[in-house]
C-alpha cells in the first residue's frame, strides 16, 4: 500500500525519468516540471503532485496493449494498494510529506502525443488518470513509502456535530 515508483520531468515536454527519493515542497515536488514553472500547462492547469495507481498502469498494459510502465502516463507518484479516488479530499501522508486530494486529473492529448502510442488519452480515461494533489507540509518520498490517509478536509460533519451540541 505505497509508492512503487517516482517520476519527474525537468520541463513541459521533457521525457520523464525515475528517481528513487524526491523531496516535496511548497508548490510541488522539487526538480518537477510544474514546481520550476516550466510544465506544458503553466500557468492554467497545474497539479502540484500527481499520482496514479499501478493497477490501472498494469491494465493499460495488459489489456489494452499500450506501454506505460516507464512514465509515459506522465505522473509523477506510481502506488500499488491504495484506491487514490478515496484520497480526494483527504489529507494524507506519503513518507515524509503531508498530501492533499485535490481533484480527478483527466487524460490530455499532449500526454498521447508524448507517449507516441494512439489511445493513451483514452486508456487514462474512465478514470485511470490518476489524481491531483497539493503538497501541505514539506518532506522527502521515496519508493516504498506508505500511503496513508489521515482523513477527510471536509469538516461539515464537523461544524453540524458542534453546532447540534450547543442546542
Amino acid at each position: 500500500m505505497g509508492v512503487t515508483d517516482i517520476f519527474v520531468a525537468d520541463a513541459g515536454s521533457a521525457p520523464m525519468r525515475s528517481v528513487d527519493r524526491v523531496r516535496a515542497v511548497e508548490g510541488g515536488l522539487r526538480g518537477d516540471r510544474y514546481c520550476e514553472g516550466r510544465g506544458h500547462y503553466t500557468p492554467f492547469d497545474v497539479c502540484e503532485v500527481t499520482l496514479i495507481a499501478g493497477e490501472d498502469v498494469a491494465y493499460i498494459d495488459d489489456e489494452l496493449g499500450l506501454s506505460l510502465a516507464a512514465g509515459q502516463h506522465r505522473r509523477n507518484l506510481v502506488t500499488e494498494g491504495v484506491d487514490l479516488h478515496d484520497l480526494l479530499d483527504h489529507r494524507f501522508r506519503v513518507g515524509g510529506a503531508t498530501l492533499k486530494g485535490t481533484r480527478p486529473r483527466p487524460p490530455c492529448s499532449h500526454v498521447e502525443e508524448l507517449a507516441e502510442q494512439e489511445g493513451v488519452a483514452r486508456a487514462l480515461g474512465e478514470g485511470r488518470g490518476g489524481i491531483c494533489a497539493a503538497v501541505l507540509e514539506p518532506g522527502d518520498i521515496a519508493v516504498g513509502d506508505d500511503v496513508v490517509d489521515l482523513g477527510s478536509t471536509d469538516r461539515t460533519d464537523d461544524i453540524v456535530a458542534r453546532l447540534r451540541s450547543e442546542d
